[in-house]
């Protein structure tokens, strides 16, 4: 038996395990839904160049190991957008044997578009924000090594059970399952507000786990109002913090009419 000071300890490292995962979970899930997609993609506001920069620095650092460029990201979901379920959507589980399939798609063409191997449409490109020298090493096989070795680090030092290992990989592809989630299973599961000709759906009447991205039938409808939720309980988190934002100066929301 571990004496009380002992166990103490020990609760508080596995404690410290599962803060850092759910801390990467939403730091990077908020920066992919604020910066990346209504931001770069959408443009539902706008800031200043300062302020652009801070945030690519900020989504590397909650990102980390699973860094994606904001250039690439926009352009990918405009396109998504715009080919929704057909065979140049892409990410859709219509046109995609299954989700490994459908994500190794994604990553080609996300790099395609970053490495400019191929032609976008003009209407693409529009005002997407980019840093490429930044990008260049955010996205770069040391600046993914390094987070990495980080994460192992941590857990080296407070893992204390060995089913904590099993958060690790998590920590490494954290932008990818967010994909997954609601590229795959968003156009899956879940209820619709909207008839529309796409797969689109709410994964959550509250949208706990994607702070607001599991409305995506209400996104797919309204691709550039800021607030995803249409009906009182679908509370999308990310948009109550860019309401904040917005107030105190440090972004300027669009105004935005919408017809339901």
């Amino acid at each position: 038996m571990f004496s009380k000071g002992v166990q103490i300890i020990f609760a508080k490292k596995i404690m410290t395990i599962v803060i850092f995962v759910l801390v990467l979970w939403y730091g990077g899930l908020f920066f992919q839904s604020f910066f990346l997609h209504r931001y770069a993609a959408h443009q539902v506001f706008i800031m200043s160049k300062t302020m652009e920069r801070i945030t690519f620095i900020l989504t590397w650092i909650f990102q980390g190991s699973s860094y994606l460029s904001a250039y690439g990201y926009g352009i990918m979901h405009r396109m998504h957008h715009a080919y929704t379920d057909t065979d140049k959507d892409p990410h859709s589980p219509s046109y995609d044997a299954n989700v490994f399939a459908m994500m190794w798609k994604t990553k080609t063409i996300y790099q395609d578009i970053n490495k400019q191997r191929i032609d976008v449409d003009p209407r693409f490109t529009k005002n997407v924000p980019q840093w490429k020298t930044f990008d260049a090493f955010a996205s770069s096989r040391f600046s993914r090594l390094l987070w990495i070795s980080l994460y192992v680090l941590f857990f080296v030092f407070f893992t204390t059970a060995w089913w904590q290992w099993l958060l690790l990989p998590i920590t490494f592809l954290m932008a990818p399952i967010h994909g997954v989630i609601i590229n795959w299973f968003g156009h899956i599961y879940g209820y619709v507000n909207y008839k529309m000709n796409n797969t689109s759906k709410n994964l959550f009447r509250f949208d706990f786990l994607m702070m607001g991205e599991g409305y995506h039938n209400n996104h797919h409808k309204f691709a550039n109002r800021a607030n995803f939720g249409v009906k009182w309980y679908e509370i999308d988190l990310t948009y109550m913090i860019i309401k904040v934002l917005n107030y105190f100066g440090i972004i300027q929301l669009k105004h935005q009419t919408v017809k339901k």
